[in-house]
């Protein structure tokens, strides 16, 4: 196993170009203040090579890490996603495709809200998502859309546990509101329920909902968001 010192020089190797090995032949170098790599560890890289060139052997492994850290590009901060609730807006988007957390959150909406319009499906998404980001509830989509399924009627989304085969009939239902599922995901805003986390069709009046505080109402659905304790 390769000494610490000798990982110290081979991360110099691989920012600089130039080997740091004892023996081998030293170049120049000059860093300003505003690049110094050395700064992000506390350490100037002076004295990383001081330290190589001794012989020492205890180097700090966290030091070399961060110092290989320093030198990864900087990723450029994505523009923030924006919305336009309407078919034509959607119309436009480019076909979407994700992984399993996509493909749970595209099959809600299907089930759940395929008949609404694109700002109630938009409004059911936010639900789901409000609750991936409460404590209250599973941490992932999927979690949070299969909680209690196993049981007839006894989960939280209808169509997770009713029984019925979950078969995708309606190609073109599923192309818009699986767009729907990529913004949500790529981190659409989330205004329209107002952190809401439960919601019901107008068709029904569950008990729980006269403690609730109502947050909004859009196509057949009414939103909720729980009282807090």
């Amino acid at each position: 196993m390769r000494s610490l010192n000798k990982l110290a020089a081979l991360a110099l190797v691989a920012a600089f170009g130039f080997c740091a090995l004892p023996g081998a032949g030293q170049a120049d170098v000059k860093l300003s203040s505003s690049n110094d790599p050395g700064l992000a560890l506390g350490l100037p890289l002076t004295a990383l090579l001081d330290q190589e060139r001794s012989g020492l052997k205890n180097v700090d492994a966290d030091a070399i890490e961060r110092l290989l850290a320093s030198f990864k590009p900087k990723l450029k901060p994505q523009p923030p996603v924006t919305v336009d609730y309407s078919d034509a807006f959607l119309s436009q988007r480019p076909k979407a495709t994700g992984g399993e957390q996509w493909q749970c959150l595209s099959e809600a909406l299907y089930f759940e809200a395929r008949g609404e319009s694109v700002k109630g499906q938009f409004a059911v998404a936010e639900v789901i998502l409000n609750r991936v980001s409460s404590p209250a509830f599973p941490n992932t989509v999927c979690g949070v859309i299969h909680q209690g399924t196993g049981k007839k009627y006894q989960c939280q989304f209808t169509y997770t546990c009713d029984g019925r085969a979950e078969v995708i009939s309606e190609p073109a239902a599923w192309d818009r509101v699986s767009k729907v599922a990529r913004l949500m995901l790529d981190g659409a805003p989330r205004p329209l329920t107002e952190g809401a986390t439960f919601y019901h069709t107008r068709a029904v009046t569950p008990s729980w909902a006269r403690k609730f505080a109502r947050t909004a109402q859009i196509g057949v659905h009414y939103f909720y968001r729980k009282p807090k304790a």
